[in-house]
């Protein structure tokens, strides 16, 4: 089942193309730096990142520093964008060899690692750059830990808006879309 995710989530990633009603609900979401910032993203990164926003808007979302960072999150793919093969690369490898993956994330984005290295540190990359367009302290943490090791189970007793709270919202539906 799990392939035939993924198989979904390429294909719909070679034609995903926003509407300009969701550009429009993005700009009700972000400064017009950020929006700047969401604007040079690859078009199957927007997309991927307005169904976030989409899915947290109907569920009646309001915390801006989760909207800002579903829009956000992947921002730093911009540093080094990736071809789809390249994204295929990376989910196999993933699958198969996670620990190497991890390895080959590190150092510089040059060569074979390339698109491991951007995997791995876009996260990093996505906070300095959401921070350095204005982003809250809040949604900077919340880009940067993306992709954690994911929140198996919030505690109940934590506020709505607790960032672990925010943060597994934002995980799943990462993981999701």
């Amino acid at each position: 089942m799990r392939i035939f995710y993924r198989a979904t989530q390429f294909w719909n990633a070679l034609q995903a193309r926003p509407t300009h009603q969701d550009i429009a609900r993005a700009s009700r979401a972000l400064t017009p730096d950020l929006m700047a910032l969401f604007l040079s993203m690859q078009p199957s990164e927007q997309s991927h990142s307005l169904a976030i926003l989409n899915q947290l808007l109907d569920q009646g979302e309001t915390n801006n520093d989760l909207l800002t960072a579903a829009l956000l999150h992947d921002v730093g793919k911009n540093r080094f964008p990736l071809h789809a093969w390249e994204r295929v690369v990376i989910v196999l490898g993933k699958a198969f060899l996670p620990n190497k993956t991890k390895l080959w994330g590190q150092g510089q984005p040059s060569g074979w690692r390339r698109s491991f290295v951007v995997a791995e540190q876009h996260p990093a990359w996505s906070a300095e750059m959401a921070a350095q367009a204005g982003a809250s302290p809040i949604a900077v943490s919340l880009i940067s830990r993306h992709q954690d090791k994911p929140i198996l189970q919030p505690e109940p007793e934590k506020l709505p808006d607790d960032q672990d709270i925010l943060l597994y919202r934002l995980q799943i539906l990462d993981n999701e879309s």
